[in-house]
């Protein structure tokens, strides 16, 4: 009993290299997949005018159309489903499909906190060996003259807090804005 290919719906977004190479592997019957739409969010993409001279159905939903991201979601999930797929395939499409903002940007905000907590603890501990093997040494004659006070431990521990929150904050600060320049809504 023959087994019916793997009808495949692919979203596209620019230049369609990869739904070429689909369409290509598709040509073969033994490859046991068939693409049977291409959707888009955008018009006059070249992925759509290949799906279109291989025969393929194509839709484009721009999100600019809709009130709502979520419209657009829900039109987008009835537009796919339209065809039955088995698999859907994101060949460079890279809307956030059915989750918020904040869902898709909180693990690379955190990363860059992340990043900039690291260097504010390795900063803190070049700080440290500083003061332990350089500054005091360096330093004595100035501060047993009384020109200025030593640095004391305590003075380099009260750093510690103080360069973790710098960190955070401006990591996360422009986390969040790359993102917002980066990130298709």
């Amino acid at each position: 009993m023959p087994v019916s290919p793997l009808r495949v719906v692919v979203l596209v977004s620019g230049e369609g290299t990869n739904l070429q190479a689909l369409l290509d592997a598709c040509a073969d019957p033994s490859y046991g997949a068939t693409v049977v739409a291409v959707g888009a969010d955008r018009h006059e993409t070249r992925a759509i005018a290949r799906a279109e001279a291989a025969g393929v159905p194509t839709f484009v939903l721009r999100v600019k159309d809709f009130a709502e991201r979520s419209q657009w979601d829900a039109a987008l999930a009835q537009a796919v489903a339209a065809h039955s797929p088995g698999l859907v395939v994101l060949a460079g499409f890279m809307k956030l499909v059915g989750a918020s903002n904040w869902f898709i940007q909180l693990p690379f905000v955190l990363e860059a906190v992340f990043a900039g907590l690291i260097g504010a603890i390795i900063s803190f501990v070049v700080l440290a060996v500083a003061k332990a093997f350089l500054l005091d040494k360096t330093l004595s004659g100035i501060f047993t003259a009384g020109i200025i006070p030593p640095i004391s431990w305590n003075d380099i521990l009260l750093t510690l807090p103080l360069l973790l929150l710098v960190a955070a904050v401006i990591s996360a600060v422009t986390g969040w804005v790359t993102l917002r320049f980066r990130l298709r809504t």
